[in-house]
C-alpha cells in the first residue's frame, strides 16, 4: 500500500478546497486513491484515466467496499471533485478530464446496482460484512456472542481496509523478543550484515548484493535479505549478536523488518502474486485473529483475479514461516504473536487506530465477563478464561463469578455459569452458597447434581426458569444463524409440555425466548405451542 503520495494529495486537496471555500470529501477521495494505488498501478495523480474510474467504481468498490447502494452518489461526487482538482492543479489535460467526466456520468446510475449485487462481493468483503470473529469455529464448551464490540463496526466508508481495526491481545515484550531471536530470517540478516561490515562489501549502484558477493556470503543471501538489511538501517554497523541485544533493541529491529516485509515491494515469498498482496493477506489475518485454512488464501487470490493454480502457495507460506510472519499448525495458518505486535506497530506508525485489548486475566469477574461480551474470538476467549482461572483457586473463582452473575442479564449470567461449570468439586462451598439466590439456585443445583454431590431437587418452577434462562443465553447465537439454532433445538431442545408451561416463568426474557422458539422450531405443533405460550406471557405481563 503506497501511502506517501496519497497523504500529500489529501493535504493539497484540503488547501485547494479552502482556497475555493468548497467542502471536499477527503476521506472518500483518499479511499479512491488508496485503491487506485493498490490495485490499478496508480502511483501519482497524473496516472488517473477514465478507465481508472471505470475499474474502481464498477469493479473494485463492489468487490471490496462494504457500503449501501445509496452511497454511490457520494462516491461519484467525490470522484468528480477529484477530476476538478486534477485539471486545476495541472495533473490532467482538459481533454482527458472530459473523458473522465463522461465516464462518471455513465457510471453514476450503474454503481448502485453494482454495490447491491452480492455475486460481485470478494472474499474479504463477504467475511467482514457477514461474519463475526467467532463464526469460523465455535467451541462446544463456551459460546461467546458477538456483542457491540464485534470484529468490524461501522465506519465512515465501511470498507475492510478502512474499517476500525480490532483490539488485539499482545504477548509480553520479553516473550516477543525471545520469539524474534528465534526467527530464522533475523539470524540470517544479522549474519549477512556482520559479514558485509567485516569484508567491507557495499551496495552496488542498484542497491543490491552482487552475485559473486552473494556466493561468498555465510548465509543463502538474496536480494530480499540484502534489502532488508538496508531497510532496517543497520547495514553500516553490525552491532552485537541478537542474543546479546536488549529486548528493546531486538523489537526495534523486528518492527523495521515487519514494515519492510509488509510493503509488498520485495520477493518475500518468491511468488509475484503473494508478494504483491502480502499487505492485505497479513491484515486479513490480523483482523480475524484466528488461524484459518490455506483455502482462505486461495479464495483471496481468486477474488483478485489470479489463478491459484499458478501460485506456489505451499512454498509461499513456507517463506512466510521463515520470515517469522505466520505459523502453520495442522491445516491452518495464522499470524505469529510477534507478527501481530509488528503489524500493530506498523499501523500505529501509519496513523491508524490500532487498539490493544485489555488483559482479561488481570480483571475481576465483572471485567472478565464484560470483556468476553465484546466479541472475543473463541480461541482467545478460551485463553483468557484459562489465564483468569489459573490465578485463583476453584472456590475463589466460583465465588467471584457467582457474585458477578447475581442480578446480571441472562447472557452475562450464562457466561459466568458456563465458566463455573468447568470448575472441579473444590468449588462446592461457593456454589452451595448460591442456593440462597433465586436466579442462581437452579444452576447451582444442576452443578452439584452433575458432580454427584448432595443437592436439593429442582422444583417444576425452577426447572422452567432455568430452561428459559439458558435459552436466553443462546439468543445472540440464534440471531446470527437461526437454522443452526433450530437444528440444535430439534436434537436437544425442551419438550413440548415444558414449552407450553414456560409462560408462567417470571423471567425478563421469557417472551423473547418463546417468540424465538415459535419462529425457529421445525416441528409445526411445538412451534405453535411456543407461539401460544408467548401470547400468554405477553398477556400476563400486561395484566
Amino acid at each position: 500500500m503506497s501511502i506517501e503520495w496519497v497523504n500529500q494529495v489529501v493535504d493539497d486537496l484540503r488547501a485547494w478546497g479552502r482556497s475555493r471555500d468548497q467542502g471536499v470529501d477527503v476521506d472518500e477521495i483518499r479511499l479512491l486513491c488508496d485503491y487506485a494505488s493498490d490495485y490499478l498501478g496508480v502511483n501519482e495523480l497524473g496516472d488517473f484515466t477514465a478507465d481508472t474510474f471505470d475499474e474502481l467504481l464498477l469493479s473494485i468498490y463492489p468487490r471490496k467496499v462494504i457500503a449501501p447502494p445509496e452511497s454511490a452518489g457520494e462516491t461519484v461526487a467525490a470522484a468528480r471533485t477529484l477530476v476538478d482538482f486534477l485539471v486545476e492543479s495541472g495533473h490532467s489535460p482538459a481533454g482527458l478530464a472530459a473523458d473522465m467526466r463522461a465516464t462518471l456520468d455513465r457510471i453514476e446510475p450503474e454503481m448502485p446496482i453494482a454495490l447491491a449485487d452480492t455475486s460481485r462481493y470478494g472474499m474479504a468483503k463477504s467475511i467482514f460484512s457477514a461474519i463475526g470473529p467467532d463464526s469460523l469455529e465455535r467451541s462446544e464448551s463456551i459460546v461467546i456472542p458477538s456483542g457491540e464490540g464485534a470484529l468490524i463496526t461501522e465506519s465512515p466508508c465501511e470498507c475492510p481496509g478502512c474499517a476500525p481495526l480490532p483490539a488485539v491481545r499482545l504477548a509480553p515484550p520479553a516473550e516477543l523478543a525471545a520469539a524474534v531471536r528465534d526467527v530464522i530470517l533475523m539470524g540470517d540478516v544479522h549474519t549477512l550484515v556482520a559479514w558485509m561490515c567485516d569484508t567491507g562489501r557495499t551496495p552496488t549502484v542498484k542497491g543490491r548484493l552482487r552475485v559473486k558477493d552473494a556466493a561468498r556470503a555465510p548465509v543463502p543471501a538474496s536480494a530480499m535479505l540484502w534489502d532488508l538489511a538496508r531497510a532496517t538501517g543497520r547495514a553500516g554497523e553490525a552491532g552485537a549478536p541478537l542474543a546479546e541485544r536488549t529486548d528493546d533493541e531486538v523489537l526495534e529491529l523486528w518492527a523495521a523488518s515487519v514494515a519492510f516485509l509488509a510493503k509488498g515491494e520485495a520477493a518475500v515469498t518468491g511468488d509475484a502474486v503473494l508478494d504483491r498482496e502480502i499487505y492485505d493477506l497479513l491484515q486479513l489475518l490480523y483482523r480475524l485473529q484466528v488461524a484459518v485454512p490455506p483455502q482462505m488464501v486461495v479464495e483471496y487470490l481468486e477474488e483478485i483475479g489470479e489463478d491459484p493454480g499458478q501460485v506456489d502457495l505451499a512454498r509461499g507460506l513456507e517463506r512466510l514461516v521463515y520470515c517469522g510472519l505466520v505459523t502453520r499448525e495442522g491445516d491452518t495458518v495464522g499470524l505469529t504473536p510477534h507478527a501481530l505486535w509488528g503489524l500493530r506497530r506498523l499501523y500505529t506508525a501509519m496513523g491508524m487506530d490500532a487498539p490493544e485489548a485489555e488483559d482479561l486475566a488481570e480483571a475481576d469477574a465483572v471485567g472478565l465477563i464484560e470483556g468476553l461480551l465484546t466479541g472475543v474470538p473463541t480461541e482467545l476467549a478460551e485463553r483468557d478464561i484459562e489465564a483468569w482461572l489459573v490465578r485463583r483457586s476453584a472456590e475463589a473463582a466460583a465465588a467471584e463469578l457467582l457474585d458477578a452473575a447475581t442480578g446480571a442479564p441472562a447472557v452475562a449470567r450464562g457466561i459466568a455459569m458456563t465458566i463455573v461449570d468447568r470448575l472441579p468439586g473444590e468449588a462446592e462451598p461457593s456454589v452451595r452458597a448460591a442456593l440462597t439466590e433465586p436466579e442462581l439456585r437452579p444452576h447451582a443445583i444442576h452443578w452439584l447434581s452433575a458432580r454427584g454431590l448432595p443437592a436439593p431437587s429442582l422444583t417444576q418452577d425452577e426447572l422452567l426458569w432455568m430452561s428459559v434462562d439458558m435459552l436466553a443465553l443462546a439468543m445472540p447465537a440464534a440471531d446470527e444463524d437461526l437454522e443452526v439454532f433450530a437444528e440444535n433445538m430439534s436434537a436437544a431442545g425442551p419438550p413440548a409440555h415444558l414449552i407450553e408451561e414456560m409462560w408462567r416463568v417470571d423471567h425478563p426474557d421469557v417472551v423473547a425466548v418463546l417468540e424465538l422458539l415459535g419462529r425457529s422450531l421445525t416441528d409445526a405443533d411445538v412451534a405453535k405451542a411456543a407461539r401460544k405460550a408467548a401470547f400468554k406471557a405477553r398477556s400476563r405481563a400486561i395484566g
